[in-house]
């Protein structure tokens, strides 16, 4: 009996021993850590600061594109007006005017006898239309109708366009560096490069 009383007593002087030292390359602060769950609940300042920083890298090499891609759509939109008030030109010339043409964009916003218009009424409503960053108007000789027109569209900013955009009774529109409010209702405009 002695001897595993002996054995009993080494047992727990060991034990007690173990408890008392932790073993080599472990620390006490390594135990407990293991031992209980991780409290970590969100993030650090660093990772957040880490995240916000790579979120404005790509917001700024994204956003000279965007604003480069929304000049182009307005002035591809400032084209189509000029195009659309072309037509709506030529309808009116044949249709009801013996040959001659309408001065203002108004006059194109109401059909005849109150009928169906020659223009839709996002460029027919009044004398100078606002669409896609552009100011669009149209101007003839005379005050109703005219032996001939032109027609222009001026970018409201530098951020909506570059080009300032032109056409006349021949059909040819034009872009410039500067309006082309002034120019011919017959021929082509100085400073004016027709576009392809």
């Amino acid at each position: 009996m002695k001897q595993s009383s002996a054995v009993d007593i080494g047992h727990s002087a060991l034990t007690r021993e173990a408890q008392e030292k932790p073993a080599v390359g472990i620390g006490r602060s390594a135990l407990t850590r293991e031992a209980q769950p991780s409290e970590r609940n969100g993030f650090t300042l660093l990772e957040l600061l880490l995240v916000v920083a790579i979120i404005a890298a790509i917001a700024a090499i994204a956003t000279p594109g965007l604003l480069r891609a929304r000049i182009s759509a307005n002035e591809a939109s400032a084209i189509a007006s000029l195009r659309a008030i072309g037509s709506a030109q030529a309808t009116f010339s044949r249709s009801c005017a013996n040959g001659l043409y309408a001065a203002s964009l108004d006059i194109l916003g109401t059909g005849p006898s109150g009928d169906t218009p020659f223009i839709s009424v996002d460029l027919g409503g009044s004398a100078t239309a606002s669409k896609s960053g552009y100011l669009i108007s149209l101007a003839g000789a005379t005050a109703t109708l005219a032996t001939g027109f032109h027609s222009w569209a001026d970018p409201v900013s530098s951020n909506s366009g570059i080009r300032y955009f032109g056409s006349n009774t021949t059909g040819t529109i034009w872009h410039a560096t500067s309006s082309l409010s002034g120019m011919s209702d017959t021929a082509s405009p100085s400073g004016g490069t027709p576009i392809q």
